[in-house]
Order: structure tokens, then C-alpha cells, then sequence
């Protein structure tokens, strides 16, 4: 056993020698911990798959009490291969440790989606309280976690009123305020500490981590929580179908204040579905969104009037004056980040000037959010709109640089210009604009494409996106020789 146990820490090989010499796979070591209940933890899916083929059992309890399982020990830590190898070894998806714990009471309680996701897979009871009484809904929406509560709803979960009371309860709340408090409460009486704050992005918002530490430095003890109540309150005004008021939503956004934020873009989704009127009623709000003096009320008016179905035709106007108002508006980022998008996602070729008067931003995501939008609008002629989309394909950051090629390997034109502008791209540092740019000669006919693809399809990730563009573009290649030979090339082993 000393010999398996030692092997855990030394790779598979060592835990493949230990199993041949005829270590006992469900033996205990001198505290009762199993070697697969310490290689779940430890997150080793290669030792744990070995220990389960040698015959150990996935359910076999851990400990000097045998009150700890393989599987909620995964779960805790959020190992999602680990328990998916758990579950295929027979592992019962539902089986309590001590203190009535199951795996997703473990996984829900400490923001491991992927892991719920996974256990709700295999059976779990998406309904099964947690030993504080809490049902997986309403304990993800105490968690902050609107992945969590996106997973638990796609199984059928339950008690969408007393998660939605939760939620609310959370709105606003000073996070590291209330965690700190908790913290110093529990803690023994006089005793003071020194409370270090994080936050750290997460599941499309932030996870609030407080420790607390004594006075020496050395930590005590700490407690974390994620922040997404408010787009999780949403959700589930949704699922029940008592959708908020549009002022209601739009403020939920706007206390997020970021526009790729999961608070602001749920509340964009529930506002393009109509809120709790008609979508002509948050149409005329969210126009008036955008002629208001706050720049973050008029990103989300302009986001919302674009994501609102059936309504392009009278958003494009007022969006087209948004963006001629934040160009001459300096450097801020909002609202030209959120018009560059909402024009692109109108689709208008009409908006390519205001466009085009955002395309010199310092900000390099409006930037980037001009050069998306600009692909596939421009109509043909337009040598302003090429030059500016060249300049952008050479914009140091190399996001832009890639939407930018995509934009001109877009555009309707076959000039010298702009196949001298995609051939420049070939020789980028990013793989994915190579590709564009490779696409876009392709489409030209023009043979440098030939080369570019060849070494994509050869050596770039053959899962990644620039191997799938350079896929994409092999049917318009002139020569059929070429075409069947890249066809056939497959990637080196990485």
C-alpha cells in the first residue's frame, strides 16, 4: 500500500508498476483513505481510471470514519474528468458522504458548473436538497451562478419561486462585505484580522474571494461567492413567464456596467424578448436609452434595439447618429464599443461612414467592433472603406488585425489593393488572420492562397479555428490539383 500510495505522486507509470507488483487497488492506508478517493482528489483521471480498471470501487467510502467518497471529493475540487470517469466506473451519482453531502450539493455549493452539468448527466436528482435544507436551485442562486442555474433549469429543476426570492435578496448586495462579516462572526470572540479582498472574473461576472488573516500574516480562514444574482433573478422571471419591467432590466445592466457581463447581457435577452410589454415598448425605450446623457444607458439602448427582432429598420437610423455622436466624443469606450456592434449586427451597409469614423478609435475593442461590423456591408467601390479596413488588418492588436482580414476577404471588390492587403496577412504572427487572409485570396483565384493553406492545414491546431477557415476555403481554389492535394493533407502530430 505505502508503495501505491507513493506512486500517486510520481505519474501512471509508477501507479501501472504499483497495480503489476500487486498492490491491493481498495486497500487502506494507516488513516482508511483509499488510493482512489486521494487520486480524485488530487485530481488524477489517468490514476483513477487505472485504479477503477484494477477493480477498485467507485463507491467505496474514505477515511478514518469512511465517511468521504471518491466522487464528492472530485466534485468538491471540481474535477470534471474525474468524476465523468467515476460515473462511467458505476459510481452512484447520488450516494451521501457523511453529513448527508452528495456530489451535486458539493459541486453546486462551490460553483463547479461543468461538474453539476455532468452529474445531472448521469442522474442526478436535480431536486435532492443539501443537508442545509437547500434545494440545487436555491442554492445556486445563493452561489451567484447563473451557468449553475442555466444547467439545473435544463434538467428540470424545481422550486423556481424560492430561487427567484434568493436572487433577489442578493441584488446589490456589497458582497465582500456580508462574506467578511460572516467570516469575522463565526470566528472567536476579540480576535482580529485583516481581510484581503479578490475578484475574480468568473462565469461571466466575478467571484468575491474574502480571507481573513491573523495577525502575523498567516491565513485563517476565508469564504468566496459569485455576483450574477441579478441575471439569475432574470432567468428565472423568464422560466416562470413573469418577465421584469424594461426599467427593471435595464437597470440590472447598467449596475453591472459590462456590456460582455452576464447580468447585462441576460438583461438584453429577457429586454429583445419583449420584457413584460410588447417589443414597441421597449423599442421606444431603448431609443430613448440612447438619447439620454449617460454613456452606459445608451450602449444598452443601442444593444437592445439591435437585438430586438423585426425592428433593424428603425434602429439603424437612430443607431447611425449614436455612433456620429461617439466619434467626436474622444477616447471612451462606451457607447462605441456597444453602436460599432449593434450596427454590425443590423447588417446595414448604409452605416459604413459611421462606421468608418470609429475605425481610428484608441480603444482597441471598438476597434475590433468596427472591423466585425464592417464585414460583409461594404458595398463595391467603396476605396475609403478599403483603405481604412487595410489600415485596421495592421493594427497591432491582433484580434482586430483578424476580423479586419475577415472584412476584406469579405468585401465584394477584386482590386490590386486588396488582394496585395490580404497577401500582407500571410506572414502574420496570428494563425487565424493567416487564414482569413488565405480565404480571402482564394476567393480571388489568386494562387498565393496555395502555399498559406498548405502549411494551415498542415501545422496549425487541428481543433482550432484556423484549420476550419482554411477548410472552408479549398472549394474555390482555381486549380483542381491543388485542391485535391490539400484536401488530403492532414495534420503533423503536435
Amino acid at each position: 500500500m505505502s508503495t501505491l500510495f507513493d506512486s500517486l505522486g510520481d505519474g501512471d507509470d509508477a501507479v501501472v508498476r504499483a497495480l503489476r507488483a500487486g498492490a491491493d487497488p481498495d486497500a487502506r492506508d494507516a488513516d482508511g483513505e483509499t488510493p482512489l478517493y486521494r487520486a480524485a482528489v488530487s485530481n488524477q483521471p489517468g490514476a483513477v481510471r487505472l485504479l477503477l480498471a484494477a477493480g477498485a470501487d467507485p463507491g467505496r467510502a474514505s477515511g478514518p470514519d469512511e465517511g468521504d467518497l471518491p466522487l464528492c471529493g472530485a466534485a468538491c475540487g471540481g474535477h470534471t474528468e474525474v468524476v465523468r470517469a467515476l460515473l462511467a466506473a458505476g459510481a452512484e451519482p447520488d450516494q451521501e458522504e457523511e453529513f448527508g453531502f452528495t456530489a451535486l450539493a458539493w459541486a453546486v455549493r462551490l460553483g463547479h458548473t461543468e461538474t453539476a452539468r455532468a452529474l445531472l448527466e448521469a442522474g442526478a436528482d436535480p431536486d435532492r436538497p443539501g443537508p442545509d435544507g437547500l434545494a440545487p436551485l436555491t442554492a445556486a442562486a445563493r452561489r451567484g451562478s447563473p451557468s449553475l442555474v442555466r444547467a439545473l433549469l435544463a434538467h428540470g429543476a424545481g422550486g423556481l419561486r424560492a430561487a427567484l426570492e434568493e436572487a433577489r435578496r442578493w441584488i446589490g448586495v456589497d458582497m465582500a462585505a456580508v462574506l467578511r462579516r460572516g467570516l469575522v462572526e463565526s470566528g472567536g470572540a476579540g480576535e482580529t484580522y485583516e481581510a484581503v479582498v479578490r475578484r475574480v472574473p468568473e462565469d461571466g461576472g466575478f467571484t468575491v474571494v474574502v480571507e481573513l488573516l491573523r495577525a502575523d500574516g498567516a491565513p485563517s480562514r476565508g469564504d468566496e461567492r459569485q455576483t450574477g444574482h441579478a441575471a439569475i433573478a432574470t432567468l428565472l422571471e423568464g422560466a416562470l413567464g413573469e418577465p421584469a419591467a424594461p426599467e427593471v432590466l435595464a437597470e440590472r445592466a447598467l449596475r453591472c456596467g459590462d456590456p460582455a457581463g452576464e447580468d447585462w447581457t441576460t438583461a438584453v435577452g429577457a429586454l429583445a424578448a419583449g420584457a413584460d410589454g410588447t417589443a414597441e415598448t421597449v423599442f421606444v425605450a431603448a431609443t430613448a436609452w440612447c438619447a439620454g446623457p449617460d454613456p452606459l444607458r445608451r450602449a444598452l439602448g443601442a444593444r437592445v434595439l439591435a437585438a430586438l427582432p423585426g425592428y433593424a429598420a428603425g434602429a439603424v437610423p437612430v443607431l447611425r447618429r449614436l455612433a456620429a455622436e461617439a466619434a467626436g466624443a474622444g477616447d471612451a469606450r462606451e457607447p462605441a464599443a456597444s453602436v460599432a456592434a449593434a450596427l454590425g449586427r443590423c447588417g446595414d451597409g448604409a452605416a459604413v461612414p459611421e462606421l468608418l469614423g470609429l475605425a481610428g478609435h484608441p480603444d482597441p475593442e471598438v476597434r475590433r467592433e468596427v472591423a466585425a461590423a464592417l464585414a460583409g456591408i461594404v458595398p463595391p467601390g467603396q476605396a475609403e472603406a478599403v483603405r481604412r479596413i487595410t489600415a485596421l488588418s495592421r493594427d497591432p492588436d491582433p484580434r482586430v488585425r483578424d476580423w479586419a482580414t475577415l472584412a476584406l476577404a469579405e468585401l465584394p471588390d477584386d482590386t490590386p489593393a486588396v488582394r496585395e492587403a490580404l497577401a500582407a496577412r500571410l506572414a502574420d504572427p496570428d494563425p487565424e488572420t493567416v487564414a482569413e487572409a488565405a480565404r480571402g485570396l482564394a476567393l480571388r483565384q489568386d494562387p498565393r492562397a496555395v502555399d498559406a493553406l498548405a502549411r494551415l492545414l498542415a501545422d496549425s491546431d487541428p481543433e482550432g479555428p484556423a484549420r476550419e477557415t482554411a477548410l472552408a476555403a479549398l472549394p474555390h481554389l482555381a486549380d483542381p490539383r491543388a485542391r485535391t492535394r490539400l484536401e488530403w493533407t492532414t495534420p503533423r502530430c503536435r
